[in-house]
């Protein structure tokens, strides 16, 4: 186990500092360069806090869903596979609640400032 700070809290002192200290000395292409660098960092911090956990929820729901267990990435590509052949769809009990589910989580990590993932997020997970 490493002491503190975590590597997250690092990468966000850095966001922090580039984003309050230097962003506003800055201007014109260089200060998009840096928005640009800015939001990577801040990915990152959402990647090291929330994709584990997602990414776990997503798996269990998957083995369920397909009553197999497997990694991930397989167990994606069973799931595909089954839509693409129809033998799921919609009607599937778990289907569309798993689809909504991971949108979600990815949108959470990927695009948390996406306005459609705000509304949604706000409405709870119920799904559209």
């Amino acid at each position: 186990m490493q002491d503190e700070p975590r590597p997250d809290e690092l990468v966000k002192a850095v966001a922090d500092f580039l984003r309050d200290d230097i962003a506003p000395l800055i201007s014109g292409h260089q200060a998009f360069k840096l928005r640009v660098g800015i939001n990577a960092l801040d990915l990152v911090v959402r990647q090291l806090t929330q994709a584990a956990q997602a990414d776990a929820a997503e798996h269990a729901r998957l083995t369920q869903l397909l009553q197999r267990d497997g990694d991930s990435l397989a167990l994606n590509r069973v799931l595909a596979e089954q839509i693409a052949t129809g033998a799921v769809d919609l009607a599937t009990p778990g289907l569309k609640d798993h689809l909504w589910q991971t949108t979600l989580d990815k949108l959470a990590v990927d695009q948390p400032n996406y306005a459609s993932y705000k509304r949604e997020a706000g409405r709870g997970t119920d799904g559209p």
